[in-house]
């Protein structure tokens, strides 16, 4: 059989049916159900007939109605929501996300509660800070200072149950117990810590005093944020409040520069006091040192003066002369025994003392050397060898 053949389906093939047809067949065995007339407007069947098919036909009325009321029932829970089930108006249960059914109504009915959204409430304003409701805003400090404060309060529902049935206005209780605890601390505090420095401790603590009131309530909300919007002077009087805030402001400048001044000089007067005091102990150490040293020198000059005391003042006038020697500038000739003249270059030997190297440092000064007759420098030699032996006895 051809594919394009206009009787396929029509014959006892084994293909499919025709769709068309079906559709008629199943239209004309529903219209015969309910008693419909067919044909050229003559009846269908007989009396007796009729009838059964048309009790047959209102008898699945009421189940498809039946059907209809129990699939009513059937209801979805989305994530982050929880279903509240009442029977006759009574709390039953607290369905989990997902698909669920229920008693249709008005037996049971179910409430969807959000437990995610962010809910907020807005308090000294509507919408926009400008919109001001000065009924809300204005609060008296305790200095006695009115001030504009607006502030926004966002919360979300921990419990479903208490959020229904426990208040019959919870947004509206969140509304005047974020009104009344922020008034409390408000009333507390001083102007100046409102506007300024306490903004976040004041709203951390409003958002605690709201949940305290809250769950004394049983309102089955949590308080997430507080945020200040906005806290100044009342309009009327904002010039003037500007004035002392300049005013303020020019003390903390004030105090400012005078602490930092004082911290550049206090810093150095203690570090030259402790320098002072450091130099006054390593003076005392020295002094202590030096007289100590002194001590012991002389102790040790001491016991070898016992020992010869004539060499040892020799020898101690010997070094006292050489130290002055030392530092002098003056310059002896000896001439004893000769008449040899001496050639010394004294404005050398004076300008080298006077540049602080001292006469042991000038360049060694000869004498022109001179004919010595051998009988007196034979007496000479012999003079000297005496001395020495002299010195040398006890």
């Amino acid at each position: 059989m051809a594919w394009n053949d206009p009787d396929w389906g029509k014959k006892n093939s084994g293909g499919p049916p025709d769709l068309d047809e079906v559709w008629r067949r199943f239209n004309q065995k529903l219209n015969t159900l309910f008693g419909d007339k067919g044909g050229s407007g003559g009846p269908t069947g007989g009396g007796p007939m009729s009838g059964g098919k048309l009790a047959a036909g209102l008898g699945l009325i009421p189940m498809l109605v039946i059907l209809i009321w129990l699939g009513s029932g059937f209801y979805i829970v989305n994530e982050g929501e929880r279903g509240v089930v009442l029977r006759f108006g009574k709390f039953v249960e607290t369905t989990q996300p997902g698909p669920r059914w229920h008693l249709p109504y008005p037996i049971e009915s179910v409430e969807v509660v959000n437990l995610q959204q962010v809910r907020t409430v807005e308090v000294g304003y509507r919408a926009n800070v400008k919109s001001k409701m000065l009924k809300e805003s204005l609060m008296l400090t305790d200095d006695e200072n009115i001030i504009d404060i607006q502030f926004a309060v966002q919360y979300i529902l921990k419990s479903p149950e208490d959020y229904l049935f426990n208040n019959r206005h919870p947004d509206e209780a969140v509304h005047q117990a974020a009104e009344t605890a922020i008034r409390e601390i408000v009333g507390k505090s001083k102007m100046d810590f409102v506007l300024y420095e306490g903004r976040a401790e004041i709203a951390a603590r409003a958002a605690k005093l709201m949940q305290d009131i809250l769950d004394r309530y049983k309102t089955g909300i949590s308080i997430s944020k507080v945020t200040m919007q906005n806290a100044q002077p009342p309009e009327q009087v904002q010039a003037s409040f500007d004035d002392a805030v300049k005013a303020g402001q020019d003390r903390e400048r004030a105090k400012n520069e005078g602490q930092a001044y004082a911290n550049d000089v206090i810093p150095r007067a203690r570090g030259a006091a402790s320098r002072l005091l450091e130099e006054s102990l390593g003076y005392k150490q020295r002094v202590i040192a030096n007289a100590q040293g002194d001590a012991s020198r002389f102790k040790q000059v001491l016991v070898e003066y016992s020992k010869a005391p004539k060499v040892t003042r020799d020898r101690m006038y010997l070094d006292t002369i050489q130290q002055m020697m030392t530092n002098s500038s003056k310059v002896l000739v000896d001439q004893k025994g000769g008449n040899n003249l001496l050639y010394l270059p004294l404005d050398k030997l004076i300008q080298s003392t006077g540049a602080g190297t001292g006469l042991a440092d000038a360049p060694p000064v000869r004498a022109p050397e001179a004919v010595v007759p051998a009988a007196e420098s034979t007496a000479r030699s012999r003079e000297a060898f005496r001395s020495r032996e002299r010195e040398v006895r006890p």
